[in-house]
């Protein structure tokens, strides 16, 4: 079964652009979840993450919070996160 990834972003963030990109482009399916849309959201992610900025991945139990690509490349490589 393959793990669900949820990526919370605000829109304008280039960070989330750059993520979600790279994301598409090596085919990985995720969750996408506008933080500005909803504030129940935005107070997720800061449960989870335990801070305010995006983007912030989800992965089970596992999260990395305000993250560029490199550092999302070293996170899905480290646990193993495949498409």
């Amino acid at each position: 079964m393959a793990t669900s990834l949820k990526l919370y972003v605000k829109t304008w963030c280039p960070w989330c652009v750059r993520a979600k990109a790279w994301l598409d482009e090596h085919g990985y399916k995720y969750d996408e979840i506008d933080v500005e849309a909803d504030s129940k959201d935005y107070d997720e992610m800061i449960r989870l993450s335990g801070q305010r900025l995006t983007p912030t991945l989800v992965v089970g139990e596992k999260v990395l919070p305000d993250f560029g690509t490199e550092e999302l490349i070293a996170f899905l490589t480290k646990h193993d996160i495949k498409p």
